[in-house]
């Protein structure tokens, strides 16, 4: 039997960068199949409701917002920021039914985070790491993709990079990255994809950052976090000056901070930022940069939306892994076990179709 699910409902998803839940502003947003409403309370915390009113199934995001409520367009029915329905116009005794969902929200490292599974586990820990996004030390910026395909094809992308040298030639794309060898370590809860270049020319986007003659070493360490957020640690060095062994003092360092939601079973949306520890005050070069890489995500749209056109036609074609693919196998089968975690019993041993892949 498949799972109920091809996301796992108990983890931290980013429903929104801070700044998009901002004064008196409601936003709708979906998330693992649920239509959500946010909006912010007066003392400036986010509130995160099912955006469907519990009488008639009007989104509450075509509402107002009165005080700390929100107001039904519908028929003025009011919800507070627990869910509880606190007015009916014409009513005099509510019922207790009158509630509609709210979900734990978290706001940390500049994003909304709900959590759509099970409100008893909703451990704050469990937030995935992003601090480069509002740390002093770096400096950075980003943007949000909206993407018609299944969430984990882009996991599949950034886990393996050799796609660079085709998807991305003009760019960051290079011939070392097909040549050099992976290595891939993992655990229960995350997988760590880490290459060395070395003694190599640098790709145009690098040698533009670096800003001096020569070949260099260069370094993609990508670590993934169930279920669907992923740090790349990446940059280039002047070769032979020590970056292997941890001195980087003589070339640039990004960080790419990725973290993906679904919002139905094939479309999800992309949370992206490039950030670095050089040059933070510079505003132009964070501009130039964003605009730099959210052209190369674009280049990425293209390959994971036709990607997804071709699975739905063949929906009886399974993906086929190869060497280069070890990342995204095991940061599935995380995913899988996530799923499997919260299904019945009987279900436990199905995966979704979308998440399987055969090995060749």
């Amino acid at each position: 039997m498949q799972a109920s699910n091809s996301f796992p409902l108990n983890a931290w998803y980013a429903a929104a960068w801070n700044q998009e839940v901002s004064g008196r502003e409601i936003l709708a947003r979906t998330v693992c199949n649920r239509k959500v409403v946010l909006w912010r309370k007066s003392d400036g915390a986010a509130v995160a409701l099912a955006d469907a009113c519990w009488h008639r199934l009007l989104p509450l995001s075509m509402g107002r917002l009165e005080n700390d409520q929100i107001i039904c367009r519908y028929h003025g029915l009011a919800f507070d920021a627990t869910g509880r329905c606190t007015h009916i116009p014409s009513v005099t005794n509510i019922s207790p039914s009158a509630c509609v969902r709210a979900y734990p929200v978290i706001e940390r490292h500049r994003f909304v985070w709900i959590w759509p599974g099970d409100p008893s586990l909703a451990d704050p820990t469990l937030v995935p790491d992003m601090h480069w996004n509002d740390d002093p030390e770096w400096a950075g910026d980003g943007d949000t993709l909206s993407l018609a395909c299944d969430y984990r094809l882009i996991v599949d992308n950034l886990m393996d990079l050799t796609h660079e040298t085709f998807v991305h030639a003009t760019s960051i794309g290079h011939r070392a990255i097909v040549a050099a060898q992976p290595t891939t370590t993992h655990d229960d809860h995350s997988v760590t994809v880490t290459r060395w270049m070395m003694d190599i020319d640098a790709p145009p986007f690098w040698r533009a950052q670096l800003g001096r003659p020569g070949n260099v070493d260069r370094w993609q360490i990508i670590h993934f976090t169930a279920p669907c957020t992923i740090v790349l640690d990446v940059g280039v060095a002047l070769a032979g000056t020590g970056a292997v062994d941890g001195d980087r003092t003589q070339g640039v360092n990004n960080r790419v901070l990725n973290t993906i939601t679904p919002a139905t079973d094939e479309t999800c949306m992309y949370f992206w930022s490039l950030v670095r520890n050089y040059r933070v005050r510079d505003q132009s070069l964070t501009t130039q940069l964003r605009n730099a890489n959210a052209r190369i995500f674009e280049e990425d749209r293209i390959v994971v939306e036709a990607q997804q056109r071709s699975i739905s036609m063949l929906p009886d074609v399974p993906l086929r892994n190869l060497n280069i693919d070890a990342g995204s196998v095991w940061a599935r089968r995380n995913i899988e076990m996530m799923i499997e975690r919260e299904s019945p019993p009987a279900q436990a041993s199905g995966t979704h179709r979308g998440a399987h892949l055969a090995s060749r």
